[in-house]
């Protein structure tokens, strides 16, 4: 059984350490800025590949240090993030992370972490996050190309809509809720 509690944060309001800027430090990154363009990160990597380096350069909310990581790199974190291949720096992180009350992850190594980075489908407003709870990345990816070809394009506009109804509805909750439900009942008909 499942029982990840699914949350969406507001990276933009938060601070974010990854720790590694390889090939999977890349792919983190990417997961990162594409839900939370405006996240603030600080990379600390002893080595970065140019892609990083590409991938950074625009971006006005990232800091990069190229050094060892060391403890007072979690001073001020609310999530870290270790894209590391070193099993004893990755049990290191993790032990101080969570006398910092720090969430972790770590790439490849669901045992050390406390949350996962899912797939997402993404149409405008509407983000859906898939976990397979570790289990198959493959069948989380497979999800997400079928949801991504199933709702269409248009679902934004009809957020859009909801919206504006949902502001004009007047009455108590009960009421309100009703008539929501009575205008998106046609949506998965």
């Amino acid at each position: 059984m499942n029982t990840l509690f699914p949350i969406f944060v507001k990276l933009e309001q938060l601070q974010v350490l990854l720790v590694g800027a390889g090939p999977v430090g890349l792919e983190k990154l990417q997961a990162l800025f594409r839900n939370a363009p405006k996240a603030n990160v600080l990379i600390v990597a002893e080595h970065i590949i140019p892609e990083v380096t590409a991938y950074i350069a625009d971006k006005d909310t990232v800091h990069f240090e190229r050094r060892p990581f060391r403890e007072t790199d979690l001073e001020g974190k609310d999530l870290v993030i270790v894209a590391s291949n070193n099993s004893s720096l990755n049990e290191e992180i993790r032990t101080m992370t969570k006398s910092h009350n720090i969430l972790l992850n770590v790439a490849d190594k669901p045992e050390l972490c406390d949350f996962y980075l899912g797939s997402i489908v993404q149409k405008g407003n509407l983000k859906i996050g898939i976990s397979t709870n570790g289990k198959s990345p493959t069948i989380a990816k497979r999800l997400k190309e079928f949801l991504n070809d199933l709702l269409p394009e248009e679902i934004d506009e009809t957020l859009e809509l909801m919206n504006e109804l949902r502001l004009q509805l007047k009455g108590d909750i009960k009421m309100k809720i009703k008539m929501l439900n009575e205008h998106t009942r046609s949506l998965i008909s």
